[in-house]
């Protein structure tokens, strides 16, 4: 992937060194170019030695890092932190090693978060997808209706508590890509098999909308998934394979369970609400915000959309 601050592409590098071969002189290169001569010649000289692999990105990585910590250390700091469960702070005294430099490695390997981790043998849960629609994690989040007036977050708890038992829930069916995280998010009034069916289909066709074809699709083990014939056969309509989530493990949805907690941080608790309307109009918004503006520090601190996008052209896998 090219550098957000480049103004060349490979191809607009190769442009300038065809000019130059052309007869362009080295002044006007550049400022077609909107660049320096240093860079026109720098270009040149490389694609002169190398060829077309001249005009690629180069790693940043320095060549010799005399103080990086040896393959036995990483390991050690790794075996710690799954055998003792410790955070960097109490890892530092029994390793040697800075916080910081303990926190680095973790974080490196996925292993910053304890949740990260199965419970039983200590192993990371941590995975990508490589494909947009590969893998699309669904869920369902039951969210007490805002009543008239404001819930317990406007008045006293008491009252807002006697008011959302009268209102009832909406249900938030969700759906996250799993190598994208791009999210889409529909409100119904129940999480039966109607409407998880509805949902399929909707999510399905915005998915479509954007280039994708979803592949396959995990839920957990609630019945409306795993018993109801109206959305196997959905499924099998759509051409979509089911995955079921191991019994006891909600680590293996996480990445839903996840984008449900940003989803309530975020939206749904963001702010007092006066009602319900009020809330579920602010919706949509976020979703767009999440989907177009949002960055995730998993994504190397992009929006979700400009990563679907970059893995449809294949700028990057």
């Amino acid at each position: 992937m090219v550098h957000p601050n480049s103004k060349l592409t490979p191809k607009g590098r190769l442009l300038l060194v065809r000019r130059v071969e052309e007869g362009w002189r080295a002044p006007q290169v550049a400022e077609a170019s909107g660049v320096s001569r240093a860079t026109v010649y720098k270009w040149v000289r490389r694609f002169r030695v190398e060829v077309s692999a001249g005009l690629l990105d180069r790693s940043c990585r320095p060549k010799r890092s005399p103080r990086a910590l040896s393959a036995e250390q990483v390991t050690r700091i790794l075996r710690l932190r799954r055998g003792l469960r410790r955070g960097p702070h109490r890892l530092a005294g029994p390793l040697g090693h800075p916080r910081s430099t303990i926190y680095a490695v973790l974080r490196r390997h996925r292993c910053s978060r304890l949740r990260d981790f199965d419970r039983v043998t200590s192993r990371p849960l941590r995975y990508v997808r490589e494909r947009a629609g590969e893998l699309v994690h669904m869920d369902v989040k039951k969210l007490g209706v805002i009543p008239p007036g404001g819930g317990h977050r406007v008045v006293d708890r008491q009252l807002g508590e006697r008011r959302r038992k009268r209102r009832g829930y909406d249900y938030l069916h969700v759906a996250v890509d799993d190598a994208t995280r791009v999210a889409f998010v529909e409100v119904f009034p129940d999480e039966k098999a109607v409407s998880a069916v509805a949902f399929l289909r909707r999510m399905h066709s915005f998915f479509a909308q954007q280039g994708v074809k979803v592949e396959r699709l995990m839920t957990d083990g609630n019945p409306t998934y795993r018993r109801a014939w109206g959305f196997r056969d959905a499924l099998a309509e759509l051409g979509i394979q089911h995955r079921l989530t191991r019994p006891y493990r909600p680590q293996t949805n996480g990445k839903a369970e996840r984008f449900i907690q940003t989803l309530l941080d975020e939206w749904a608790y963001f702010r007092p609400y006066r009602n319900n309307p009020e809330r579920l109009r602010a919706l949509p918004r976020w979703v767009r915000f999440y989907n177009l503006v949002r960055t995730h520090s998993e994504l190397g601190d992009q929006p979700p959309m400009s990563v679907l996008v970059n893995k449809l052209r294949g700028n990057y896998n």
